[in-house]
């Protein structure tokens, strides 16, 4: 049974920026070093943050090549797993400006719609609630040229699409009764890759996440 005594229950349900992949090395950053566990130490003890990262996780699409990255699929699981969740914190769209989905900023963001819809109704499970929402925009992506993920990505696609993608997150919150971030506004993604966070950036993100979660979500 859930206690007024216990903390705060925080799911941040995303990709591999949420995952903590280190660009150009194929690994995980440390405890000490990726947001979500930065945004526990920001947040406090009154709060439990769950890390919910899956690398390559789109928003509502089948992935032909890698398989099983389909969000809306993984939510409801997610959630019963989970809960019972007070807030859910959404980061996904990066893996839909793929070159081989071909889903503009308009279309991922009617993709996010169906998500957010997900995410905003109780189930039917004794501890069900539907939770709190904060959508984050994740930040535009860089310049592919000879870098690792060209021929994935495109910078007249997937780079150019990116940098709509807030705006097109932002309206989304009025429709659904959710809090919104732009991540765009205090982090870039690493030159290294043009797609993941540099180590120093995750503090910063961590941060600013806290002071949405404090101050509209509480």
């Amino acid at each position: 049974m859930h206690s007024e005594k216990d903390p705060i229950s925080v799911v941040c349900f995303g990709d591999s920026l949420t995952w903590g992949f280190v660009p150009g090395k194929k690994s995980r950053y440390g405890h000490d070093v990726r947001w979500t566990r930065l945004l526990q130490k920001e947040l406090g003890p009154e709060f439990y943050v769950i890390e919910d990262g899956v690398n390559g996780r789109t928003t509502v699409f089948e992935d032909p090549v890698r398989g099983d990255k389909n969000g809306l699929e993984h939510l409801a699981t997610v959630r019963k797993s989970h809960m019972p969740i007070d807030i859910l914190i959404i980061m996904l769209g990066t893996n839909d400006l793929q070159d081989r989905f071909q889903m503009s900023a308009d279309a991922i963001g009617l993709a996010m719609g169906r998500i957010l819809f997900a995410a905003t109704q109780p189930t039917d499970d004794v501890e069900g609630h539907a939770p709190k929402v904060l959508l984050m925009a994740p930040p535009p992506l860089g310049d592919f040229t000879g870098k690792e993920y060209e021929g994935i990505y495109s910078n007249a696609h997937g780079s150019e699409q990116s940098k709509r993608l807030a705006d097109v997150y932002r309206q989304l919150t009025e429709t659904y009764g959710v809090a919104f971030f732009d991540t765009g506004s205090v982090v870039s993604v690493s030159n290294v890759d043009a797609v993941h966070l540099e180590a120093e950036p995750q503090k910063d993100l961590a941060k600013a996440i806290a002071g949405v979660v404090r101050e509209k979500l509480m």
